[in-house]
């Protein structure tokens, strides 16, 4: 008994001698010491000695236990120390380096703009609408007067998934799911991301973001429309603007006309941001064709309304005095941090 106790502390040291790892030690401590280990197996053959001679047996083995745990220990808290002094020359810190800057992020200059257009219109009552991307050609066009065949398409020319489902060319689809359900009156604007096939260039996307307002009540006329975007273009533009309109057409209102504001570089006198014309073109706008109000069942006899559009891009362009929309999609964080 005491040759096989010797033979197996010889073997547990060799073994912990030879280890190069924490694992493997673990190994070792489970395969002589544990359940089924050796000394283990040792001290069940206890049965077998003659009883006069037990104690001294069970001190043996007690000994070669206590030499393989400590010889465990050690070897496992210097491989320990080894493991760690590896791991501080992986991961030197040099204290003598600046501290990393904590970058604080900011608003894009879409959104900084879409949030002054939503304040300006939410100030005078107004509610911000919002609708799918993805939209069905009856509500992008049929509904909005636009037939199939109709030239204003070619105009809006967008990108389509099957004959029917298409990505919107304008957010005045959410104009008439607001008409087809919400009570009236109507007081609304819609903003949104909007698709349509163009080359892309210092002016225009193939996609940007539109803002879109609608108005629907009793004895609404073309008078409340000019001074609701008088009102507008003072609030984001200062309050020496200027409001001029022009005769346009637009299929979904009648009459229509585009809205240009004097310049607020020059006053409007004339300069390179205005083109020495000293007026900038800003929106379209017109009071809701009265066959569009019919197609959302509402009674063109009792209700009229007036709708209007801006790009958001546009305004932000004016306002920041960006002269390259492509600008504002290139991530760039030297250009974003101006804003």
């Amino acid at each position: 008994m005491k040759e096989q106790l010797e033979k197996i502390k010889e073997e547990a040291l060799k073994q912990i001698e030879a280890s190069d790892a924490l694992d493997r030690l673990n190994e070792i401590r489970v395969a002589y010491l544990g359940k089924k280990g050796e000394l283990t197996n040792v001290l069940k053959s206890m049965k077998n000695v003659a009883p006069e001679d037990r104690p001294k047996v069970g001190q043996m083995v007690n000994e070669v236990r206590e030499i393989i745990e400590t010889r465990l220990e050690e070897s496992k808290n210097s491989l320990a120390k080894k493991v760690r002094e590896e791991q501080m020359k992986k991961e030197v810190i040099d204290v003598t380096l600046p501290a990393k800057k904590q970058n604080m992020g900011h608003s894009h200059p879409n959104t900084i703009a879409l949030e002054e257009v939503e304040r300006i219109f939410i100030g005078m009552g107004y509610e911000v609408v919002e609708g799918p991307e993805v939209e069905y050609d009856r509500y992008n066009f049929e509904k909005l007067n636009i037939p199939k065949g109709h030239p204003a398409r070619d105009e809006q020319d967008t990108f389509y998934i099957n004959e029917n489902i298409l990505l919107r060319s304008q957010t005045s689809p959410v104009q008439v799911r607001t008409m087809e359900k919400k009570k009236l009156p109507i007081r609304i604007i819609a903003p949104g991301r909007v698709f349509r096939s163009d080359e892309v260039d210092a002016t225009h996307s193939p996609s940007f973001h539109q803002i879109e307002g609608l108005v629907i009540d009793k004895n609404i006329t073309f008078s409340d429309l000019k001074g609701t975007l008088a009102e507008f273009a003072k609030e984001l533009f200062g309050e020496d603007t200027k409001v001029k309109f022009r005769p346009h057409h637009f299929p979904f209102t009648e009459p229509s006309a585009e809205v240009d504001v004097s310049c607020f570089k020059c006053g409007g006198k004339g300069c390179r941001f205005c083109k020495g014309s000293g007026w900038i073109e800003i929106l379209g706008c017109g009071m809701v064709h009265p066959h569009v109000l019919e197609m959302c069942n509402i009674d063109p006899e009792e209700y009229s309304g007036f709708a209007f559009g801006v790009g958001l891009e546009r305004i932000a362009l004016l306002k920041y005095e960006i002269d390259d929309m492509r600008l504002l999609y290139e991530n760039d964080i030297r250009f974003l941090k101006q804003f």
